[in-house]
């Protein structure tokens, strides 16, 4: 047997507790009669014990131990904690699909229709990885499931809809996001699961460099001006500014944040959830904002010209004001705002900062293999610094579930607004590339080059920001 992902179908069949209990892969079933891998010593119990518990005929054919634990790994991940008896839900399998993606540090569930089957996955290191396979006419019920228990329209299947559970066990609360969009064979339903704990979000562990934090952390010391952070989604926008108000919290400071949704909570902090549907957008909630004597305000995305203008405003008057932007880089950021008809001088009299984030998988330490450079492993017309001798690639072990990664991290552009660059805007005539040239800025591609070189990613996991 090789190193191979077992069909979804299959590995369903078997719990993470049986497959490890038992030294045991599912391989093949026809009919009533299933067939399992296993480096077990005495079969003749194994098979007597597994026709039992899975009323089944059982087959059992021998492999090595290597394979096995290699499989083992690979498709069946362990939880990232031992709490899971002590958490008392139902066997329901709603609550079962709830807590097994939280304990295994999953984001995202996905749960996805098709005409003969549905699919759910869950998104695990930035991936989605299919996790079962269900009937289509059990489908509608766990939707529904779903449905009531964030308080939405069971019986509305026509239009999308938004909502919320809050899942208390006895060691952790947290909020679950539902988005339902309806689609060709039914509702797809995606569920992001939103930790209220932020007490591990720190700016010195998110991935900044020394340098880049101390320009940073100046930025964020000012007592006015519009900080943006900007991105592709989840590239961990919102989790740098939960860490920038966690330093910025204290008792002499009145910060207010308004988001969609809340994904930390932050004691002393007022947040404000988001709700559109009456009315209370982020522009409308910056008005009121601008009355509650706010020293700082975060506000979770600049979506259009009027957020834009609030912010703007805001800044004016002597606020903080942090928010994140959809664009590519973090020059892109400025041209944006002008595209949503902010006048240059504005920009260049309120902006500070402007940064660029993206999250990239970390080589797993314990397999990682070192490599000799060579051209066609990097895109077209990429110029490859002397620096770069060498570089790493993912393997896969039992520590990161033959991934070959472990574990993310931001990697960031940092473009401050200097007395040079507010006077280039204002006068909307600027060469970036020169720009960054003379004042020796690190962009997105050079921090990639050094996590390539120093062996914390690998080429393929920043391979678009090389090109």
């Amino acid at each position: 047997m090789k190193e191979n992902l077992i069909p979804v179908e299959l590995l369903q069949l078997v719990s993470v507790d049986q497959a490890y209990h038992y030294r045991i892969l599912p391989f093949n079933r026809k009919g009533n009669k299933i067939t399992f891998k296993t480096d077990a010593t005495d079969l003749d119990q194994l098979q007597s014990e597994l026709e039992i518990i899975f009323g089944l005929e059982v087959i059992l054919e021998e492999e090595s131990t290597e394979t096995i634990n290699k499989n083992l790994s690979l498709n069946y991940r362990k939880t990232t904690t031992d709490t899971v008896s002590e958490m008392h839900y139902s066997t329901d399998f709603l609550e079962k699909i709830l807590m097994e993606a939280k304990q295994i540090g999953s984001s995202d569930i996905h749960f996805e229709p098709f005409e003969k089957s549905a699919r759910i996955r869950f998104r695990l290191d930035g991936k989605l990885k299919e996790q079962y396979l269900i009937p289509s006419a059990e489908y509608p019920v766990l939707i529904n499931k779903i449905k009531i228990r964030a308080h939405l329209d069971i019986a509305e299947k026509r239009l999308p809809q938004d909502g919320r559970i809050t899942i208390n066990t006895a060691n952790e609360d947290f909020d679950i996001r539902v988005s339902v969009l309806p689609s060709l064979h039914g509702e797809k339903v995606v569920l992001r699961i939103l930790s209220r704990d932020a007490n591990h979000i720190n700016l010195s562990s998110l991935g900044f460099t020394e340098n880049e934090l101390s320009l940073y952390t100046e930025a964020i010391r000012k007592p006015n001006g519009i900080l943006l952070i900007s991105g592709p989604t989840g590239s961990g926008k919102t989790t740098t500014l939960y860490a920038t108000l966690k330093a910025l919290n204290q008792p002499n400071v009145n910060i207010l944040t308004v988001e969609d949704p809340i994904e930390y909570t932050l004691e002393g902090i007022t947040q404000v959830q988001l709700k559109e549907n009456i009315g209370l957008d982020f522009a409308a909630t910056l008005r009121t904002f601008l009355r509650q004597d706010p020293d700082i305000i975060m506000v979770g995305e600049i979506r259009d010209a009027d957020t834009a203008n609030m912010a703007i405003r805001a800044a004016l008057t002597g606020h903080l004001v942090l928010s994140t932007i959809h664009t590519n880089s973090a020059w892109a950021t400025i041209s944006r705002l002008i595209d949503m008809g902010i006048p240059p001088f504005l920009i260049a009299g309120t902006l500070n900062m402007s940064i660029a984030q993206r999250l990239v998988r970390q080589l797993c330490n314990h397999c990682k293999v070192k490599s000799e450079v060579s051209k066609d492993i990097f895109p077209k017309g990429f110029q490859i610094p002397a620096s770069l001798t060498h570089h790493y690639q993912a393997v896969g072990c039992e520590h990161c579930h033959q991934t070959g990664y472990s574990g993310r991290k931001a990697i960031y552009e940092i473009l401050p607004v200097t007395t040079d660059l507010s006077n280039a805007i204002k006068d909307n005539q600027f060469s970036i590339d020169q720009y960054v040239q003379d004042k020796n800025l690190v962009t997105l591609q050079k921090n990639a080059v050094e996590l390539i070189t120093d062996g914390t990613t690998s080429i393929d996991e920043v391979f678009s920001l090389l090109l």
